[in-house]
């Protein structure tokens, strides 16, 4: 998928040089210090804290153990205060809830922080997507898959990023498995990879209302998992709607494979498509907070902006005693960034009623993981697919 990239330039060796800058994750550093296998990782760690990009020239490998070496440091646990005698702490929250919303706030924070730290160490590649460093690798299909064919451009990107695109194209080849379809889903770099099975478990088995069969439409269907679910399971139309052009080009390469060309449409469109449906499905991200790069927005929905255009627009595009399935964590609730009710106040303001609600329990590894930054929150969380209709 090419796009127009800024450029980022520097000076050396009296020379002026430019490349294309595609991270999608990181800001362009204002200013740019050459870096090799001499730098020690504390001096690296001063300069990239100072704002400063470092433009990797040494040996690939050794670049990667810098960054592992600035990531321990990032990771190092502050020291402690002694409490002063008598002083209260003004900004300690008096409920449960209140400091579980305070901890992810800051979980978050932590987050972004160490990201944009880590992603100032930088790579040059060569106008064909190679990377001329010592023990490097072939990651120019990666880079394709990435970012579009070659054209003619130098371009610099994170060393995170390109972790990134590697682990995305190793994603991409092996797929995600999805029992129900018998078969995987690839996802593409920039896609949702479709690993929270609970959700497609709860799609694949709730009873179809009646007339669902002859069409559907699946609002942002991202890697093109539940058009395909839905195709499996009958319907003979499925209108899949996506606003992201790499989703569209995902999907449509998921659901040719699969077989399902013939049911399947896909649509580059915001929400809706025009007309009504029997059957309206949908999986929003499912946390109301800012993503921090536009690849994180299948995640993170800033003041739940979609999931309320959905449920805002969903009466005026059922068919009469068609049903809307919206699935929805309840990780933000226990979160508390949406309160308890927020979401069903929100489905009885839309004209909304609740037909059933479908409940699931994630099995994803982090569920399990006491060490997880967010564990309180992640043992109670519940997936549901809420079955829903004009009032």
């Amino acid at each position: 998928m090419n796009t127009t990239p800024s450029l980022i330039t520097w000076e050396d060796a009296g020379q002026t040089c430019e490349a294309a800058w595609r991270s999608p994750t990181q800001r362009m550093p204002s200013e740019l210090v050459p870096a090799d296998d001499t730098l020690s990782a504390d001096k690296a760690y001063k300069l990239v804290n100072a704002g400063k990009g470092l433009l990797w020239r040494g040996d690939f490998h050794n670049g990667r153990q810098l960054l592992q070496a600035l990531s321990r440091r990032l990771d190092r646990k502050p020291r402690r205060r002694k409490p002063v005698a008598g002083a209260t702490d003004v900004d300690t929250p008096t409920d449960a809830l209140s400091a579980t919303r305070a901890a992810f706030m800051r979980h978050r924070a932590f987050q972004a922080r160490r990201a944009e730290v880590l992603g100032r160490v930088l790579i040059r590649f060569e106008p064909d997507h190679s990377l001329s460093l010592r023990r490097a690798p072939d990651a120019r299909t990666a880079l394709t898959e990435a970012w579009g064919a070659p054209d003619g451009h130098a371009s610099m990107v994170s060393m995170r990023d390109l972790q990134g695109m590697i682990g995305a194209h190793e994603w991409r080849k092996k797929g995600v498995d999805i029992p129900f379809l018998n078969d995987r889903i690839h996802p593409h770099y920039g896609v949702y990879s479709p690993l929270r099975g609970e959700y497609i478990d709860l799609i694949a088995h709730a009873p179809l209302p009646d007339g669902a069969k002859t069409l559907a439409f699946d609002i942002g269907t991202g890697s093109g998992v539940i058009a395909a679910v839905l195709a499996k399971r009958g319907v003979a139309r499925v209108l899949a709607s996506d606003i992201s052009p790499a989703a569209i080009a995902c999907a449509s390469q998921n659901i040719a494979r699969l077989g399902y060309q013939a049911q399947v449409e896909l649509l580059a469109t915001d929400l809706f498509p025009e007309g009504r449906a029997p059957l309206i499905v949908c999986n929003p991200p499912w946390l109301p907070v800012p993503a921090s790069a536009a690849i994180e927005r299948a995640v993170y929905d800033p003041d739940s902006a979609m999931l309320r255009a959905f449920l805002t627009g969903l009466c005026a595009h059922l068919t009469p005693n068609g049903e809307g399935w919206l699935v929805m964590s309840d990780l933000a609730e226990h979160l508390g960034l949406r309160g308890p009710s927020t979401l069903t106040d929100w489905m009885g303001a839309a004209g909304l009623r609740v037909l059933a609600r479908h409940d699931a329990r994630p099995s994803h590894p982090k569920a399990t993981d006491p060490s997880d930054p967010l564990f309180v929150a992640r043992r109670k969380e519940v997936t549901t697919l809420w079955r829903l209709a004009a009032a």
